[in-house]
């Protein structure tokens, strides 16, 4: 991997010391290229935080399509860089998605923006009927599911009960849709699987943090597969967040 970075050293995630976690820092520059004979020179950048699962469904999909990119790590907690502020001074939110100098933000606006751009390995169905169809699955985790799992594991242990039901009604209604397949792509990851991903690593690190179980093999028992098929994914698995890492990230949060 080659760093670019003005001082100090990049640190992958998995190399990074616990007494550095909420350090501030400046932004921090790498060349992500894990398919070098492939796409050059389309000037693609990514404005991510490690411990985002929003920023990792832009650098899956970019890895998916095979398209080397340049990645900003942006310390969106402490110190957001101009850059970030620059290029998404509405949400100053990451992923930020620079394309020969052009901005995009929202994640599910980059995943379509990638999609039509590079045509490779496609992550949505051709057919126009099964593409509406994986968008609305795509809006009803963005719009329905993930806020209420977020509800269920983040509410006051008052209103748990009934945020809990709310969010297990969700699963079940999003279990659905794989309908006995692997993916929700069917034999490969696509748009859905992407857009779905809060539901591994995630979602099983917040619960191990707070005890509350929302999502198990034995309440959903094809939704959990999935969720070990698809980080057992070689692409998946290179760009997760160390678990310990993010175990550790997401207590200190909870503390605050």
């Amino acid at each position: 991997m080659t760093k670019l970075t003005k001082a100090g050293v990049y640190l992958r995630p998995n190399e990074t010391s616990k007494s550095s976690l909420y350090k501030k820092q400046e932004t921090k520059v790498t060349l992500k290229a894990r398919n070098k004979g492939s796409i050059m020179g389309e000037e693609v950048q990514v404005f991510g935080f490690w411990a985002s699962p929003y920023s990792h469904r832009v650098e899956l999909a970019l890895s998916l399509k095979g398209v080397p990119y340049e990645y900003i790590e942006e310390d969106i907690l402490k110190n957001k860089s101009d850059l970030l502020l620059k290029y998404n001074p509405i949400h100053k939110k990451v992923p930020v998605f620079l394309h020969k100098g052009k901005p995009i933000v929202e994640s599910i606006v980059i995943l379509e923006y990638i999609e039509e751009t590079w045509k490779v390995n496609p992550i949505l169905p051709q057919n126009p009927y099964d593409k509406a169809i994986d968008r609305f699955w795509i809006k009803f985790i963005d719009d329905k599911c993930l806020p209420a799992v977020r509800k269920a594991t983040f509410s006051p242990e008052n209103e748990r009960e009934t945020a809990v039901e709310e969010a297990c009604e969700c699963l079940k209604m999003l279990e659905s849709a794989l309908n006995g397949k692997r993916f929700f792509g069917g034999d490969a990851i696509g748009m859905v699987d992407i857009a779905a991903n809060f539901l591994t690593i995630w979602l099983r690190t917040i619960q191990e943090a707070t005890g509350l179980e929302v999502l198990s093999v034995e309440k959903f028992p094809d939704l959990f597969k999935w969720t070990d098929d698809f980080i057992s994914c070689s692409v998946v698995k290179e760009s997760l967040p160390p678990t310990d890492k993010l175990l550790s990230f997401v207590k200190a949060s909870l503390s605050q």
